[in-house]
């Protein structure tokens, strides 16, 4: 339970505060949405010392890192990544465009995808309660999406507004994607300790981040951009100096590697749907956070949107609860059962929780 916790808090940290570093890079005249790209995931070499430190320093497992890794895992890590890659650019492109509660709200979108995604690729179980929440949550998409086009900023087109439109939606798609790949990935990670087990994800994704790094290095350089272009922007460019500049770009590089790995952790340790749902709740914090510090609008349509947005997720939360609580009795029959017949084989009913839609929550569950 502890480690579920921890990630949906570096889940909640890391999407707030990388969205709007992102959106503070691009209204102070940052201008390169290849650097905006490269920040999301340059931050990768921030998982080594907790992936080497617990076996060459502290001996805390027998594991060597990366000593499990096969060929097909490496292979697919870095198709994953490739994934990832493309996924960046497209938000960095919307999200030069579009105001902060705009594209958190569009990003939703991704809900629907994720769950028809985990379906096909993880053989997801749709019930009432996720239905129902990706329902509400795609509505409030979409009500945003034909409401909002006089939201843009001052000076933006009408066509540059809706290509940050619809790179946000493409976005949306990849990532629903890459959250059921992901999880079908993780799931031969079944180490001797969910210590172990953890730290190959670890492994895992900081492989896929290290390729999308690499995608968007090969970027700027075929622009015509680099290290250069950025001391360059930091210089001439960008309105608030160069120590703010490099501030924004470490600060951004630092967060979303917060985003990733708490997305990372909560796929492993629930499911995709789950921790898109997780991401998905956290747009609403989003919009408030466009909202305070950068005084964006917040008309009845936003307002409207993420009623729905907390909603949505309100009624999963409440679903997942009346689940588990159901498991929790039915297990404390079953084993009260086995008691009164004598029953003294194995460990009286295991007091394992199974709740389809968290996958591996149930051992979470256990841990608690």
């Amino acid at each position: 339970m502890a480690l579920l916790v921890t990630n949906y808090l570096l889940l909640f940290v890391g999407s707030i505060s990388s969205t709007l570093l992102s959106r503070y890079y691009f209204i102070h005249k940052g201008r390169s949405r290849w650097v905006s790209t490269w920040v999301q995931t340059a931050g990768f070499p921030l998982l080594l010392p907790p992936i080497y430190l617990p076996y060459y320093l502290f001996r805390s497992t027998p594991r060597r890192p990366f000593s499990h890794f096969t060929l097909p895992i490496l292979l697919l890590s870095l198709l994953v990544g490739l994934l990832l890659g493309l996924n960046n650019l497209l938000f960095s492109w919307g999200n030069s465009y579009l105001p902060v509660s705009t594209s958190s709200l569009l990003l939703s979108s991704q809900l629907l995808f994720t769950l028809i995604l985990s379906v096909l690729i993880v053989k997801q179980k749709v019930t009432f309660q996720n239905l129902n929440c990706v329902i509400l949550l795609t509505l409030s998409s979409i009500l945003l999406g034909l409401g909002s086009s006089d939201d843009r900023p001052t000076g933006l087109t009408r066509s540059n507004y809706f290509v940050g439109f619809f790179c946000t939606i493409g976005a949306g798609l990849l990532f629903a994607l890459y959250l059921p790949v992901m999880e079908r990935i993780y799931r031969p990670v079944n180490l001797s300790s969910r210590v172990d087990s953890y730290l190959m994800v670890m492994e895992m994704q900081l492989v896929m981040e290290a390729v999308a790094t690499l995608l968007a290095v090969v970027g700027m350089v075929a622009s015509g951009g680099g290290v250069e272009e950025m001391r360059r922007e930091s210089e001439e460019v960008f309105d608030k100096g160069a120590r703010a500049y490099w501030g924004t770009v470490i600060g951004n590089a630092a967060t979303w590697q917060l985003c990733f790995m708490g997305t990372a952790g909560m796929v492993y340790l629930t499911s995709s749907l789950t921790g898109g749902i997780c991401m998905t709740a956290l747009l609403a914090m989003n919009v408030v956070g466009g909202v305070v510090v950068y005084g964006e609008e917040f008309g009845g349509v936003k307002a409207v949107s993420t009623v729905l947005c907390v909603w949505g997720f309100c009624s999963y939360v409440y679903g997942m609860y009346v689940k588990m609580k159901r498991g929790i009795n039915n297990d404390s029959v079953t084993s009260g059962g086995e008691e009164e017949d004598g029953g003294d084989n194995g460990n009286g009913g295991g007091g394992k929780i199974q709740v389809t839609e968290m996958g591996r929550g149930d051992a979470v569950a256990n841990t608690v």
